[in-house]
């Protein structure tokens, strides 16, 4: 029979990680192979060319655009402060004189003389990568950046909003069948990432935003909140770039859901300890999952790049989570894989497999409605 394949996430307590740390465009790479890196390491840097300006220095002194040049008091390639004056008409004994100044800080890149317009592009925007997680740099890209290699308990989750953050994480709640609710949340906890348990309210977040908690990690999340918590829908494409004033990784899905035991266990053990979170997440093609890595700091990294073995299918006794209703967030393992299709209680046909949950219970889920657990 075909190894089944199906889409999964990683819940380990000791695993290698690897992080590809790219720049958006060619710049300088700050490291070599086999260099020791801390989180907040600057590995690469570069500049995004600043933003362009055109203005109609012609129209606003009022003159003829190929008289343009006659006025002008900078020369092309000149930098330019904000404020600063670009061109100016002698007036009429001196007096009523017209003149223009630069909106922006940059630096002059054409004077048109056929549409009287003035081109500033301003300053270049700066642009750093950090490493992300202490480790190794295994390998340079030259002119891009590196990929970063460490030994760590990563769990990952299923949606996220806001960006990559670096703070100790601690726990919010006692159990992941708790909600994290307001009052749990400590002016202590401010700079830090936050563990609830199965549901975190919208006005906790707020409140979490209020104290200037870095992150938040969560069994489940209204989805309908989102919108209220951004201002917009999420649609299907990448998140990731939000500005919360926090990070909010969800590990099990929308609604009130408990948290995994084994993952809530995992991150209770890494209380206290750095954690590098971050919320982007994309469900098309090239899967992005948001992502909890917390590195061990005090073992040895491997020089050598970890080359991930060749995914081997599921068998029985893997560990899988439903993902559609009725059995959406429930954990179980792998019973048995029929090779044959089956009829479903909607009358169509389709491969599934038999799982048995925590509670000893049995069921027949099709095999697209679970994704498999890595531990």
């Amino acid at each position: 029979m075909a190894a089944v394949f199906t889409p999964g996430l990683k819940v380990t307590e000791h695993t290698i990680v690897l992080k590809d740390r790219r720049l958006p465009l060619e710049g300088e790479v700050l490291v070599r192979a086999g260099d020791l890196v801390k989180a907040e390491d600057i590995v690469a840097r570069t500049e995004l060319p600043g933003k362009v300006y055109p203005i109609n220095v012609a129209n606003q002194l009022s003159v003829d655009p190929g008289r343009l040049r006659d006025f002008m008091k900078v020369d092309v390639g000149t930098p330019v402060a904000v404020g600063q004056q670009l061109a100016e008409t002698a007036g009429f004994l001196g007096f009523f004189k017209s003149e223009s100044v630069a909106p922006v800080a940059g630096k002059i890149e054409s004077v048109s003389t056929v549409t009287g317009q003035v081109i500033i592009q301003a300053e270049p925007i700066p642009v750093q990568i950090d490493a992300y997680i202490n480790g190794r740099v295994v390998e340079v890209i030259p002119g891009e950046g590196c990929l970063v290699q460490a030994n760590a308990t990563m769990v990952q989750g299923i949606f996220g909003l806001g960006g990559e953050v670096k703070a100790p994480l601690v726990m919010g709640v006692d159990s992941p069948a708790e909600v994290l609710t307001a009052d749990r949340l400590a002016p202590d906890m401010a700079g830090k990432i936050v563990v609830g348990g199965c549901y975190v309210p919208l006005a906790a977040l707020w409140r979490a935003v209020e104290l200037g908690v870095a992150g938040v990690v969560t069994g489940g999340f209204d989805y309908d909140e989102i919108k209220e918590l951004l201002g917009y829908e999420v649609g299907v494409a990448i998140t990731g770039g939000e500005q919360l004033g926090l990070t909010l990784i969800v590990t099990e899905g929308f609604g009130e859901i408990a948290m995994a035991p084994a993952t809530h266990a995992l991150l209770r053990k890494s209380a206290g300890r750095r954690a590098s979170i971050n919320g982007a997440t994309q469900i098309r093609a090239g899967v992005i999952r948001p992502e909890v890595v917390v590195t061990f700091d005090d073992e040895a990294v491997p020089a050598e790049k970890y080359i991930p073995p060749e995914p081997q299918g599921l068998k029985p006794g893997d560990l899988v989570r439903g993902i559609r209703t009725p059995y959406f967030g429930r954990i179980g393992r792998v019973v048995d894989l029929p090779a044959q299709p089956a009829v479903l209680e909607t009358e169509s046909k389709a491969r599934i497999m038999e799982i048995e949950f925590a509670d000893s219970t049995r069921a027949l889920l099709p095999r697209s409605n679970v994704e498999s657990i890595e531990q």
